[in-house]
């Protein structure tokens, strides 16, 4: 019976070490090009997963054989940026600079679809009440007619801010338009050219006391799911029978991959412009529509802090549809500036996005 007992705890080991090579693997997945293999590096979806089972891992060998905790610890030794990346910890007790500004990024799906309550659009509602001082918003729309969303309801609104600029992104007739609102000064605009049939981003330059700043707003590559395939993923997670499982995943990750491929250039055209940009100051933010565990993030953040993982607390789920939680919204800046209390606001719902907003200052 001991030396069953024993070959049974050695089999636990060597599963233990499995998890920690696949979460190895899954933690620099981004180094994998998406436009040379695609599939692969959708891999980097599953590092929560394989973060978790390691996690059970390290508990259960801390109450039955705690020098075996060593394998999983070295596991996460050597993911550690990626863990504290993914999950920051943070503890709120800086105080802001008087010198420091808001930024708050948020993918407003349309206004919630141009929608009206009472009168009132509870997404302009609450980016009023943010006292941002600088507002990149990603899906930005707006109609003639009364009874929605107007251009006039949204400058009304948004009266606080004397400084706007509206661009069109994504190929001729897309109706896709991301937009920054401020309250200093847009020295001039610019749509960063890539491919995309519908997604875009905009570089500006903003005057912000003494300073000229490059900001970047983002919308990437949307991944191509329909509401079936949303529907198909929910059904996954309710009753994940091996056959539903292995058609519906073949499926998602085929898309996903897709939409990954084209991400990648696009990254790519994000940080030449980042690395070109004439000034010191910068700031990049939106809808990435990938995780903080992606090529898509590494190459943008490469020469940049992601202030979530700076200054967050967290998972900062920031697409609130589906059952897809994973944080696809982000600010980053410069390291020369600091970021203070990032948070993603999960109490408002009526976009798919939560919005994500933070106070930098320099340092």
């Amino acid at each position: 019976m001991k030396h069953i007992g024993k070959l049974v705890t050695y089999l636990i080991l060597t599963v233990n070490a499995v998890f920690v090579v696949l979460l190895l693997l899954t933690a620099y997945s981004p180094h994998i090009r998406p436009d040379v293999h695609p599939i692969q590096s959708c891999i980097g979806l599953l590092f929560p997963v394989f973060l978790l089972i390691n996690i059970c891992f390290l508990l259960f060998w801390a109450v039955v054989r705690y020098k075996f905790t060593l394998v999983t610890l070295i596991g996460f030794l050597f993911c550690y940026p990626q863990i504290r990346t993914y999950i920051p910890i943070n503890f709120h007790t800086e105080t802001i600079p008087d010198k420091s500004f808001k930024v708050l990024s948020y993918n407003v799906m349309a206004f919630g679809n141009l929608n009206l309550e009472n009168g009132e659009n509870p997404i302009l509602e609450y980016i009023k009440d943010s006292k941002a001082d600088i507002v990149c918003m990603q899906e930005y729309a707006s109609t003639t007619d009364k009874r929605y969303v107007t251009q006039k309801k949204i400058d009304k609104t948004l009266e606080a801010y004397p400084y706007k600029n509206i661009q069109s992104v994504g190929a001729k007739g897309s109706a896709n338009r991301i937009a920054c609102y401020s309250k200093f000064p847009i020295l001039s605009s610019k749509v960063i050219k890539y491919e995309s049939a519908y997604n875009g981003s905009a570089a500006y330059e903003l005057k912000i006391n003494n300073d000229t700043v490059t900001l970047i707003n983002n919308h990437l590559e949307s991944n191509k799911l329909t509401k079936q395939d949303k529907v198909i993923y929910e059904d996954m997670l309710k009753a994940p029978e091996a056959e539903k499982v292995k058609n519906g995943a073949r499926q998602l990750i085929s898309k996903l991959a897709e939409a990954s491929a084209i991400r990648a250039p696009q990254a790519r055209e994000i940080e030449k412009e980042i690395n070109s940009s004439k000034h010191k100051y910068i700031i990049v933010c939106g809808d990435f529509n990938d995780t903080p565990i992606s090529y898509t993030h590494r190459i943008i953040a490469r020469e940049m802090d992601d202030t979530f993982t700076e200054s967050g607390i967290g998972l900062g789920i920031s697409y609130n549809q589906n059952k897809f939680f994973f944080r696809i919204d982000n600010i980053l800046t410069s390291k020369n500036m600091k970021a203070y209390n990032c948070t993603v606001d999960p109490t408002i719902k009526d976009s798919d996005h939560y919005p994500i907003w933070c106070y930098i200052s320099k340092r």
